[in-house]
């Protein structure tokens, strides 16, 4: 097969099928390819959070962006979206936490974002399962959450409603400079391709700063009712904070099917290591349950009914790599996204698709570019800069 398109994306996880989806919506003829299936990998192995973080400046702005595409969507989502705007409660362990409870509350008013300080009782109300006593926690009402891989599917089949082509499962060799080469000789050719392979887009682009990090996830029988939030600690961003060191966190999300997802951990591959290893960790994801359990004394009584893991990408400074390639002009990247591929996937589409066609961005693009980690030498050659880790206040 030769053929061409005006874009090619590599990846129908949750951030390529969203890519695909803008192209397909501003008329462009998109191809999609992926080794796998739609909203398989990372996306199937992953919380679906719709959330405003407030890790940096940079993340909220792009997650804000994001949950506000995602609201606008909602009414189009088909059932087995299971979309719903649960709201979250970031629930603070001791006193210390409380006062960081409320810098959170006047972080989120400055930037319009509403949410609620919630007392002992309160938050007792709001969720009789946590642990007591517990001084409180901060509700953000318009956070939501839905189920990745159907969303995923939504995506991909209505971009494929505007004309959207999709190659799957097929393998992708190479891609760069309007070309992709794709397993068994066939060949693409396209104006622009979108690399949104999440952790694997090393594969095609190897000077990537890219490190793999694998996350575990427990999902449980059928148990209605028993959280009506997404349940977060407070201390859940210290433990987003490392790029180095493993780490695990209370994160569990209700589902409209009474499941409870359970989160959430962090272990990162040594460099040159396994990087697809997937095999689950027994002693982080005791120690991922163990944590909830602290939080969810109840949920040790929870029938757990399969146990997954998957494979994210994580960049140096804790966000995407989101535009133009500066090396290969009919490249672009949509990776990078660590554990926010999902909330975020919506807004990546609008920046990427914006930068091909020479648009103005509805938010600062400059802080996702890639081209922040490439300096230009003494010869005019662009190589890899420099990348300690971000310091966080």
């Amino acid at each position: 097969m030769n053929s061409s398109a005006d874009v090619v994306v590599l990846g129908a996880g949750i951030v390529g099928a969203a890519c695909a989806h803008e192209c397909a919506s501003r008329g462009l003829r998109t191809l999609i390819v992926d080794a796998g299936i739609v909203g398989g990998g990372a996306t199937a192995a992953g919380m679906g959070h719709i959330v405003v973080m407030d890790d940096s400046p940079m993340q909220m702005a792009l997650t804000r962006y994001s949950q506000e595409l995602w609201r606008r969507l909602a009414c189009a989502l088909p059932p087995n979206v299971e979309f719903e705007t649960c709201g979250t409660l970031w629930v603070a362990a001791d006193e210390e936490e409380m006062g960081a409870v409320r810098e959170k509350h006047d972080l989120y008013a400055s930037v319009g974002v509403k949410s609620e300080v919630l007392d002992a009782q309160a938050l007792a109300e709001a969720e009789p399962k946590l642990r007591r006593p517990l001084p409180g926690a901060l509700l953000v009402s318009s956070d939501a959450v839905l189920y990745p891989p159907c969303a995923a599917g939504f995506l991909v089949r209505d971009a494929m409603r505007m004309g959207a082509r999709l190659l799957a499962p097929r393998k992708v060799l190479s891609a760069g400079h309007g070309r992709v080469r794709l397993a068994e000789g066939d060949e693409v050719h396209a104006a622009r391709i979108v690399n949104a392979l999440g952790a694997d887009a090393v594969a095609i682009l190897p000077e990537l700063l890219i490190r793999k990090r694998k996350g575990h996830l427990v999902v449980t029988d059928r148990y209605p009712g028993f959280i009506r939030h997404q349940l977060v600690e407070l201390g859940y961003l210290r433990s987003a904070h490392s790029i180095a060191i493993d780490s695990v966190a209370f994160n569990v999300q209700p589902r409209q099917t009474g499941q409870l997802l359970v989160g959430s951990s962090r272990e990162y591959s040594a460099p040159g290591g396994a990087v697809n290893d997937t095999t689950i960790n027994r002693v982080l994801l005791s120690a991922m349950v163990a944590r909830a359990q602290q939080y969810l004394p109840e949920i040790a009584g929870l029938q757990a009914i399969r146990v997954w893991t998957g494979i994210r990408a994580a960049t140096p400074d804790k966000l995407p790599l989101i535009g133009p390639w500066p090396k290969d002009e009919s490249l672009y990247l949509a990776t990078g996204h660590e554990g926010l591929g999902i909330t975020t996937s919506l807004a990546t589409a609008k920046l990427v698709v914006a930068a091909m066609l020479g648009e103005p961005p509805e938010i600062p693009a400059e802080p996702y570019l890639p081209a922040r980690f490439l300096e230009t030498n003494a010869a005019g050659n662009l190589s890899i800069a420099d990348a300690p880790e971000r310091t966080h206040a």
